[in-house]
């Protein structure tokens, strides 16, 4: 990736290397899959060029082997060998056209359709804002699954059928794009992976003496001053000269001078060094470290008296004409709030029609703005989706009937179903479907009340990640092809339900499909009947 730097100076001479921030893009795996084709066609395109240049060479060869036998015989008796007629003539010829032809030959340009092809493909290409929306993703990855740098530039992940590995370069151009975030803990993670897989040996276009610069920086913003003098004497080694890093240097030495004068005058220096040395970990609040701990799969786990309140029955939609005879699977997944999972509810035939119909739509998931009730792409929510009305296909249609069926719920004032697709990273972090006493404006546009509940179906399995949590409750659902799971978010008050806010954790492995429907309050009034009792 190219990023425009430039160095400027603090201080006392001590400089660093600033790089312009990139906001974030995602791709889904479905555009992802486009550019693989892409990349393949462009491969085919370069293989004919490569045929087209060897042919070229090959005829020039043919030439040059037969020019240089005749010369040869030719220089050692010219006057002899100019005394055939022919061989005479062959020369005035050779010189006046054959040398003209060959000359045009070596100038014709073979690369013109693969230029043309380049610059046809190049229109789809990802920009440097897409290498950033990746990287992030990775560094998302590390920090929910707890994966340490070295598991991930060997690529040793769960599930993995393809498995890749990061070069010394690679870990470089993360270590980059975290420092252009000032997102010093990633930076010096990655930037000491490089600088390991450096000194393991291995052969890479990565300087270390860039490395340890970014590194260097990177450990002193985070408070470590006597490592980041460590690795400055390590470049310096390296390149003696190097400007910044004798500015560096003597600033380090000042600051240490600094440091040793007001030890002598205080007892707590060193336990105050150790607090401000303890800035590596992220300070995540208590929902972050319950969420990422859900996605690991190391949640709460229920006690034996309430998993024995969980069943698994065959479910009629209370006595529905359309599943009396074939009545559907349905398991439950939590106690409070309820969570119930349908099984077998989508076929592979309905899902492939679902997902071929998004996916010309898919483009940047959105999310209702609580202020302006309209809606917008939010930080906290990576992923594609698009929305399928039913009178758009009859099997979205048919899905509709089946979730007002299932649920008894009037589905005409419902959204439109949403498909999404989550990348490798992708993720929805906690949040409430329904709008809140403080966001009055949050559906006001569809007139059709708040959301009461949430229907999702889940239309892939993923090799690793991508779960449901329920952060307040510890719950957490896994997808599973062709399931849906099914939720109230408004208890029969109107009154919210808080403990239903949730997220999509970051899919590790795989890509995970889903679509779901929100269901609203309009049309539920005889359906789902209010209560006396605010919680009820």
């Amino acid at each position: 990736m190219a990023f425009k730097k430039v160095w400027c100076a603090l201080a006392l001479g001590f400089l660093l290397p600033f790089s312009c921030a990139h906001t974030d893009f995602f791709t889904s795996i479905g555009h992802m899959t486009d550019l693989i084709n892409t990349e393949k066609d462009l491969v085919v395109s370069l293989k004919d060029y490569i045929k087209a240049e060897e042919s070229k060479l090959e005829q020039i060869k043919k030439w040059a082997e037969k020019l240089d036998q005749l010369t040869a015989t030719a220089t050692k008796d010219p006057e002899g060998f100019l005394g055939h007629p022919v061989n005479a003539f062959k020369l005035m010829k050779r010189l006046n056209t054959e040398w003209g032809e060959l000359e045009s030959l070596v100038l014709k340009d073979m690369s013109d359709g693969f230029i043309s092809n380049m610059t046809i493909q190049r229109q789809f290409f990802p920009n440097d804002e897409d290498q950033t929306g990746a990287a992030k993703a990775l560094l998302r990855l590390q920090d929910t699954y707890n994966l340490d740098t070295d598991t991930l530039s060997r690529g040793n992940l769960p599930g993995v059928k393809h498995k890749s590995f990061l070069t010394a370069e690679d870990c470089f151009e993360l270590g980059k794009i975290a420092y252009t975030e000032a997102d010093y803990y990633h930076t010096e993670l990655w930037m000491e992976q490089a600088l390991k897989q450096l000194d393991e040996g291995e052969v890479s276009s990565a300087d270390k003496v860039y490395i340890l610069d970014y590194l260097s920086y990177a450990v002193y913003q985070q408070g470590d001053l006597g490592k980041a003098m460590a690795l400055t004497r390590r470049l310096l080694e390296l390149d003696p000269e190097h400007q910044r890093a004798n500015g560096n240097m003597k600033y380090f030495e000042y600051i240490m001078a600094k440091e040793k004068e007001a030890n002598k005058s205080s007892t707590d220096s060193e336990e105050q060094q150790e607090k401000e040395t303890e800035v590596k970990k992220k300070d995540y609040l208590p929902e972050r470290r319950k969420y990422e701990m859900l996605c690991r799969g190391e949640g709460l786990k229920m006690t034996p008296r309430r998993q024995k309140r969980l069943f698994c029955r065959y479910y009629d939609g209370n006595r529905n004409p359309r599943y009396i005879l074939g009545p559907v699977k349905q398991e439950d997944e939590w106690d409070k709030p309820r969570i119930v999972r349908f099984l077998d509810i989508i076929s592979d035939e309905e899902i492939e029609t679902v997902k071929e119909l998004a996916k010309p739509r898919l483009s940047r998931a959105t999310v209702h703005d609580p202020e302006t009730g309209k809606l917008t792409t939010a930080h906290y929510r990576v992923s594609k989706s698009a929305w399928l009305s039913g009178y758009e296909s009859p099997v979205v249609s048919r899905i509709n009937t089946r979730i007002q069926d299932l649920t008894g719920l009037d589905v005409s004032t419902a959204e439109e179903l949403q498909v999404a697709n989550y990348g490798v990273g992708g993720q929805y972090e906690p949040h409430f479907d329904f709008g809140r006493k403080d966001e009055p404006d949050a559906f006001k546009e569809l007139g059709t009340g708040n959301r009461i509940a949430t229907w999702l179906f889940y239309m892939s399995d993923v090799s690793a990640g991508g779960a449901t949590v329920f952060p307040e409750v510890g719950a957490s659902v896994w997808p599973r092809k062709g399931t849906a799971v099914f939720w109230y978010n408004l208890f029969p008050s109107g009154e919210g339900d808080y403990s239903t806010r949730h997220a999509a954790c970051p899919v590790l492995v795989g890509n995970k499909w889903v679509s779901n429907k929100w269901l609203h309050e309009r049309g539920q009034e005889f359906r789902r009947p209010c209560t006396l009792s605010e919680l009820e």
